[in-house]
């Protein structure tokens, strides 16, 4: 019996002693997430990643692009092992001129999904598709009756 609660005790010590091991390995320096906007169309992950790698370890780069074209949406994220790495970035590429284009070069923000969108816009469609313009009950785009 004294047996079973010395091995309880000792299980009871690891996790504590792993908890301690696990706190000295993590990095002092939390990483940070930068945003990079106004990129060049042209620009690919590995040329965004050449821009930012003068100024320290990269955890990783995404560079965002359309879901069905597959074209560059214009921004990316470059994460950095060390804040101080993002920050130094952050203050000399910001207005940056690339291939013709300031870049704007901040702090990611969290994506909250609460937050009010922008409403989408509608090109008239009306009902049946979207031959014309939404006019009068049909949607089909005449403002008077049709003749047969």
């Amino acid at each position: 019996m004294e047996d079973k609660m010395e091995a309880n005790e000792e299980a009871k010590e690891q996790p504590a002693e792993q908890a301690e091991e696990t706190a000295e390995a993590k990095p002092e320096a939390s990483p940070s997430k930068v945003y990079v906007g106004n990129l060049p169309f042209s620009v690919d992950d590995d040329e965004l990643r050449k821009l930012f790698s003068s100024y320290g370890e990269m955890s990783e780069v995404s560079l965002i692009s359309d879901k069905f074209s597959g074209r560059s949406k214009g921004f990316g994220f470059v994460t950095f092992v060390k804040s101080e790495d993002a920050q130094k970035a952050i203050s000399e590429m910001n207005d940056k001129d690339i291939q013709g284009r300031p870049l704007k070069v901040s702090e990611a923000k969290p994506m909250d999904p609460d937050r009010p969108r922008a409403p989408r816009r509608d090109f008239g469609g009306g009902g049946r598709g979207n031959f014309g313009g939404g006019r009068g009950r049909s949607g089909g785009g005449r403002d008077r009756p049709r003749r047969f």
